[in-house]
């Protein structure tokens, strides 16, 4: 009769292995993630060494470690307890060269879930270790399930150093590999071979059990609340529970004085390419945040969320310090109320629509309160009655959506709106907007919004703020900076298409440099004029030369979008090729119609009452 002992055995010291692994992998896997120190390279090597080691190396280094003669074995030998050749070896031994693909591949999946998801919660008012039980643990869950089945496999099938630490005793150390190669060493091939058909079949059927498992998941439409999320979820919401009470607690602390809606930033950090350096004031109005891309808009809002820290400065929000380098005051995004929408919306895959809005909300609460507030901010985004239903089986718009309800959910003194619509096509667009519009008259405080699209920006927010190199350039109502742009970059940045070098030749007249014409302006030209400008929108089409600065123009090319046309005029000549003009004219169809039939040279104006008069350095 075949002698199954080794079976159990290697059954028993690989399972204990393996949850000695999965706990120890993910502690180590965690805190490596956030370390930052210098000596990371050698930890690191340290922690993976096993995995490149041959495994009598590390036998003979577990020998060293745990013999009787060695500090460990001498303090274990006092209280009665041997290590080398009992059981405790082979589990010491399966644990030492599994660990390191457990570490690996937990460290992987930590690293590959999107940082957004993290900010998205911290700025919910979510603690770290809220973040890592509830968002952390279940989105790498694909990860741990298939470290965990790495590390078992390596652990039933340790050999080298289990024999050098272990030994092979009959009943008590013998795992399946070892009773293979002294089975086959002594000529005794069925038993052998008994035993290489039982690893093949516990591999094979683990997994087998583990594959159908997560394809199971990827089918479902929606995540079993029971299986998917299982305890790491049960376990997250007790801690958050109890963590949020504290925080609430503790907020009584110190409360806030009541102040006006108010926001005030100064702030500067260094970076890579320029020094962002910005500071400005804002209130209830919805401030717009215009610039390019790199430009520093992003890095404003993650720094007034606590998600980034600068260099030097202070932030207050509605009389709260939130960061004050003087004082050394930096809270931590949890504590300070920010409602985040960022550009890929940041909806936990894992949770429902309902908890995904629920999640920042005060666990003071009761669950029909909640689920009373959930309803009411669906609504508020008409999107009632998709609680239950999961991000991925919404569209890009709904996203959206469900993502401004979330952050408001949570009740912020400021939204933060991180270029919502950048992902949404244009009839997308065009809806959100009148839905964000709307949400954004009713909601009671600070609001700072990104965005490319500078008709976005001026349909939805009354004051804007340009930046450009990590410098605010302008700062005022949107008819102000749009009309009244005052320094080249900020007329640029706002879509202005037309400029020319200018110099002042008298009071009331400039020269337009690269236009060669002169033209006449109603103000005087400031001391350090350098440019001139008009927006192409602004030209008109006389058909006289009675008023002033009108002048006789050619048409060099042409392009053409669904409603307009834009055409490219040569001042005061016939164009020699497509390139040579002076100036681009926006106009409507029926305009264009009308204009085409007309001979040349036609007349253009331009107005003196829109024409901007611009200085290259910027003050504001």
């Amino acid at each position: 009769m075949t002698d199954l002992t080794p079976i159990w055995i290697s059954l028993k010291t690989a399972t204990t292995a393996t949850v000695i692994t999965f706990f120890l992998g993910i502690i180590a896997a965690r805190w490596m993630l956030n370390y930052r120190g210098k000596s990371k390279p050698l930890i690191e090597g340290l922690l993976t060494a096993p995995l490149v080691l041959p495994p009598t190396v590390v036998g003979f280094l577990l020998l060293l470690l745990f013999g009787r003669n060695s500090f460990i074995g001498q303090i274990l030998g006092y209280f009665g307890v041997t290590v080398i050749f009992s059981w405790y070896a082979t589990v010491i031994a399966s644990t030492v060269v599994a660990f390191p693909l457990m570490y690996k591949t937990a460290l992987g999946a930590f690293k590959q879930i999107d940082s957004n998801f993290l900010a998205a919660a911290r700025t919910l008012g979510a603690s770290e270790t809220r973040i890592f039980w509830q968002i952390v643990l279940p989105l790498a869950k694909p990860g741990l399930i298939a470290g965990t089945l790495l590390a078992f496999a390596r652990a039933l099938g340790e050999f080298g150093a289990t024999l050098m630490l272990a030994g092979s005793i009959p009943g008590k150390t013998e795992t399946i590999p070892i009773a293979i190669f002294f089975a086959a060493e002594g000529g005794a091939m069925d038993r052998a071979l008994f035993l290489v058909i039982i690893m093949l079949a516990i591999s094979l059927g683990v997994i087998t059990a583990v594959n159908y498992g997560t394809e199971g998941n990827k089918g479902s439409k929606g995540v079993n609340k029971q299986g998917s999320r299982g305890s790491f979820d049960f376990i997250g919401k007790v801690i958050a529970g109890l963590e949020q009470r504290t925080s609430q607690r503790k907020s009584l602390d110190y409360p806030v004085p009541k102040a006006k809606i108010e926001l005030i930033v100064h702030i500067q950090k260094q970076l890579p390419g320029f020094l962002l350096d910005v500071s400005f004031q804002t209130d209830q109005t919805p401030l717009g945040l215009l610039g390019a891309s790199g430009a520093g808009k992003s890095l404003i809002l993650r720094c007034i969320a606590g998600l980034d820290s600068p260099d030097r400065g202070r932030i207050v929000l509605n009389g709260k310090v939130l960061f004050d380098s003087a004082q050394g005051i930096n809270l931590p995004p949890r504590d300070r109320g920010c409602g985040f929408l960022f550009q890929n919306y940041a909806l936990f895959p894992h949770l429902t629509i309902g908890e995904n809005i629920a999640f920042g909300m005060s666990p003071e609460k009761s669950q029909r309160e909640i689920k009373q507030e959930v309803e009411k901010q669906l609504i508020a985004v008409d999107l009632s009655e998709i609680s239950d239903r999961y991000p991925r089986e919404l569209s890009g718009g709904q996203q959206q959506r469900v993502a401004l309800a979330r952050a408001k959910a949570s009740e912020p003194g400021i939204m933060l709106l991180d270029e919502p619509f950048s992902a949404l096509d244009t009839y997308l667009r065009d809806k959100q907007e009148k839905i964000l519009r709307n949400s954004l008259i009713r909601y009671p405080g600070v609001t700072l919004f990104i965005t490319h699209n500078l008709e976005e920006a001026y349909r939805v927010c009354p004051n804007l703020l340009v930046i450009d190199g990590g410098k605010a350039i302008a700062h005022g109502t949107k008819q102000d900076v749009f009309d009244h742009p005052h320094n080249f970059r900020t007329a640029q940045l706002t879509g202005c298409k037309n400029f020319s070098r200018a110099i002042a030749i008298s009071e009331g007249k400039i020269k337009a440099i690269d236009w060669d014409c002169i033209l006449e302006i109603l103000e005087p030209a400031p001391k350090s004029l350098e440019y001139v400008g008009i927006r192409a929108h602004q030209l008109s089409f006389p058909e006289t030369e009675d008023e002033a600065n009108t002048f006789p123009c050619w048409l060099a090319t042409i392009s053409e979008t669904q409603h307009r046309m834009t055409l490219y005029l040569k001042l005061n000549q016939p164009a020699n090729n497509p390139e040579d003009y002076h100036l681009q004219a926006e106009v409507l169809k029926n305009k264009w119609v009308e204009l085409k039939d007309r001979p040349f040279p036609w007349k253009i104006q331009l107005n003196q009452l829109r024409i901007m008069l611009l200085t290259k350095a910027y003050t504001i």
